[in-house]
């Protein structure tokens, strides 16, 4: 054993470390745009936003710091509740189109389909369209004197309400709308994640005598459970997100006086910010709003080691 291995030159333990010191600030410089970014249409704006909260703005602008006010005063309205409530409520339905998504990506991956790219241009088309154009069609279909759902209903003798003017029944419309349009992209998601699960596995399972019910809940499901998180995630966000959908099928109080037992938590600081103008109530919204999807993530984060598959 020599000298040399007992101890071994310093160059070879500090060459990071010099590596780091000859590159100095470009790394930095390459990535400042986007911290920029970041800082400016993100980070900015919240700090902005849990500063407002904290005051009250006058009718022709000002503002007078009052702490907690406006909190106690929001955790005191029911409207919060109900708007919370009605925001999970579409979360809920909207969430039942990711075994839906994951079905049809099934189907549409299976070898030998014919046309299966344009049914998926089919599916994914309500994604990309504009919720205005969306909901002047489906105002139609749940009209409740003429539309074609309730003709349908009729015809199995069910007689259906007034879809976008019940209570209940106006979240459960939009709802509906919500998980049809968002079906498209987590099928995108998931077919391609469908890809990359090798064919060898289904073979070999196939061999052991699986049938193809067996392959899609031993092989598919497991297997695709990354795409699904990732698709649980981004649906989850969006439903928390609700408003402009909501507000082109329901419309405003004036016009429908269902809304205020009806809207969501967006569409609760709407009303509050736009139509009141009550500014500081509205910004302590938004930051409740922020607060519960933050929180609502990070369990997912936390559950998904249970139930992800990153083998």
């Amino acid at each position: 054993m020599t000298t040399e291995t007992l101890h071994p030159p310093k160059a070879a333990a500090s060459g990071r470390p010099k590596l780091l010191k000859r590159d100095g600030a470009w790394p930095w410089l390459f990535v400042s745009p986007l911290l920029l970014g970041i800082a400016v249409f993100f980070l900015w704006p919240i700090i902005q936003t849990a500063y407002f909260s904290l005051t009250t703005w006058g009718v022709f602008g000002g503002s007078t710091f009052t702490g907690v006010a406006n909190y106690i005063r929001l955790f005191a309205d029911p409207q919060l509740y109900l708007a919370l409530g009605n925001t999970l409520l579409y979360t809920a339905i909207v969430l039942l189109g990711v075994p839906l998504a994951v079905w049809f990506a099934s189907l549409l991956n299976t070898p030998g389909l014919r046309f299966a790219s344009f049914y998926r241009v089919l599916f994914f088309l309500p994604y990309v369209a504009m919720p205005t154009a969306i909901a002047m069609v489906w105002r139609i279909i749940f009209n409740g004197d003429f539309g074609i759902l309730n003709y349908l209903l009729k015809g199995i003798g069910v007689q259906g309400p007034y879809w976008i003017s019940t209570p209940g029944f106006a979240m459960v419309a939009v709802a509906i709308v919500g998980l049809w349009s968002s079906l498209g992209f987590s099928m995108i998601i998931l077919g391609a994640g469908l890809k990359n699960i090798p064919a060898e596995l289904y073979e070999a399972a196939e061999l052991d005598g699986a049938k193809p019910w067996r392959q899609f809940r031993s092989v598919t499901v497991p297997l695709l459970t990354p795409s699904i998180f990732f698709v649980l995630i981004i649906t989850i966000i969006g439903s928390f997100q609700l408003f402009d959908l909501q507000y082109a099928i329901l419309g405003s109080p004036a016009t429908n006086p269902v809304i205020p037992r009806s809207m969501s938590l967006v569409y609760f600081f709407y009303q509050q910010g736009f139509v009141s103008n009550d500014k500081g109530y509205a910004a302590a919204i938004a930051m409740i709003i922020f607060v519960v999807i933050g929180i609502v993530t990070l369990v997912q984060f936390r559950l998904q080691k249970r139930w992800v598959s990153n083998d």
